[in-house]
Parts: C-alpha cells; sequence; structure tokens
C-alpha cells in the first residue's frame, strides 16, 4: 500500500517537476564540475565557455536504458511488415521513429490526429481520427496500430472524450481492414483498469472479443518484468500488472 501511494504521489509531482532528479542532481552536478576540471587540464583541450555549457548530467549509467514495450514491439512489427513485403501500408498513430523507419521498405501512410510534418520520402501524413477513419470497408491491407488504442477517448492527446473510445477504435480497424488483410496491434493488458487520463489496461480476451470479426494468427507480448515472450499463449498475460501484448490479426 505504500508503495502504490508514493508512485501515485510521483505520477501527480512528476507533471511538474521530477523529484528522483532533484534528489540527486546535487552529486551529479560535482561530478559535472569535477569533469569540466579534468578535461580543462588535458593538452589541447578546447576552451570551456560558460555560455557554451550544457550540462548531460544524468546519462552516465551502467547500462542503456530503453522502454521495452516500444523496444520490442516496435522489431517486432517492423519485422513482419518487411517480411510481408507490402508495398503499402498504413499506420495510425504509433511512435514516428517507427514510422520513419518503415519509410526505407515501404510506402507508408501515417494517420494522427496530431500530422507528422515532415517532407520524409514514401510518407505521406494525413489528419484525421481513429474513430472515423478516412478509408471504404476492407480497403487496407496493411495496418498498424501500436500503443494507440489505449488512449483514445481519455483526452490525453486532445481527441474527445469517451468512455468507449477503445473498442471503438478497435472496430474502425477491423472495418478497413481487407479481406486477407495484416493488422498488427499492441496495447497494455492484464487485469482491466482505467489509469485517468494516461491508458486503460485490458485483458487480452478483451482484445480479442473486440476484434470478433478477425483471427488470431499470432500473440506475442513484453512481461511485467520487460521480457519479450515470443508466440506464447494469452493466457500467461491475463494476470499481469502493465505488458504489452502484441497482436497480429488477419481477416
Amino acid at each position: 500500500m505504500i508503495k502504490d501511494l508514493k508512485r501515485l504521489i510521483y505520477r501527480w509531482v512528476y507533471q511538474v517537476m521530477d523529484p528522483i532528479k532533484i534528489i540527486s542532481f546535487v552529486p551529479r552536478y560535482i561530478v559535472y564540475f569535477s569533469d569540466w576540471y579534468k578535461y580543462s587540464r588535458i593538452p589541447k583541450a578546447e576552451p570551456i565557455k560558460i555560455m557554451d555549457t550544457y550540462p548531460c548530467i544524468f546519462d552516465k549509467t551502467e547500462t542503456t536504458s530503453f522502454d521495452p514495450h516500444y523496444f520490442y514491439q516496435d522489431i517486432w512489427a517492423f519485422k513482419k511488415i518487411y517480411e510481408s513485403k507490402i508495398n503499402h501500408h498504413v499506420d495510425i498513430g504509433s511512435r514516428i521513429d517507427f514510422v520513419g523507419f518503415l519509410t526505407s521498405i515501404t510506402n507508408v501512410t501515417f494517420i494522427d490526429i496530431r500530422p507528422l510534418v515532415t517532407n520524409l520520402e514514401n510518407l505521406n501524413s494525413i489528419k484525421a481520427s481513429i474513430l472515423s477513419l478516412p478509408f471504404e470497408d476492407n480497403s487496407i491491407t496493411s495496418i498498424s496500430c501500436l500503443h494507440v488504442a489505449e488512449h483514445i477517448g481519455l483526452g490525453r492527446y486532445g481527441d474527445p472524450l469517451d468512455s468507449e473510445g477503445t473498442y471503438k477504435a478497435c472496430k474502425e480497424l477491423q472495418r478497413v481492414l481487407a479481406k486477407g488483410g495484416n493488422l498488427y496491434f499492441s496495447l497494455p493488458v492484464g487485469k482491466p483498469k482505467l489509469c485517468f487520463n494516461a491508458h486503460r489496461i485490458h485483458s487480452p480476451q478483451q482484445i480479442l472479443n473486440y476484434f470478433n470479426d478477425l483471427k488470431l494468427i499470432e500473440f506475442s507480448g513484453v512481461d511485467d518484468q520487460g521480457h519479450f515472450m515470443s508466440k506464447v499463449d494469452i493466457s500467461l498475460f491475463r494476470e499481469s500488472s502493465y505488458a504489452d501484448g502484441l497482436f497480429w490479426f488477419k481477416k
């Protein structure tokens, strides 16, 4: 209970300032100034001007940090899209790094209520809502929507409040997917709950019910400990707290 309370307080305070960084910044600045002094004494070292200093005091870590959900899901989806040899792919609101990498292997249409303004080759960005996609029924052969649907209807990204946002998003993706087409879909899975206004967590079975007209080809995931698990049974994630469910559907 105390641990959960600490997490709650941190989530609220973090929006204004990061308590962890505040607590640790003094010793890290001591290291920074020590490095500054040592560097300035190295032969042929460039002069260090105060106006050009740029402290990066939180990057000295023992390992390279990463977000397991996004890291593994992007690789998982990219590999499948690459292997499909599709010549046009539609992504709905996923990470822009993932979308950018996709343009190196195929033509991409990116849909989001916040359009991606860029002149990148092979990319067409369209402003639209996942609740009203600008496509005909059964018209899109290849679609990805990664870590997006859990946010719909919570207002976090400027979308209208809607208690059925995730459900409606899934139904819209199902509507536009072409017969024989592939949908690569992910969102947090485990014990269902709403974490307003960040995201919802759904049970894997809920997602299967939402996509009742599609066939599940593969379920993979990232568990609560950040471990990637390939081609597993959805029951393994039923009791998770905040896992990442990776669903490959086909119509």
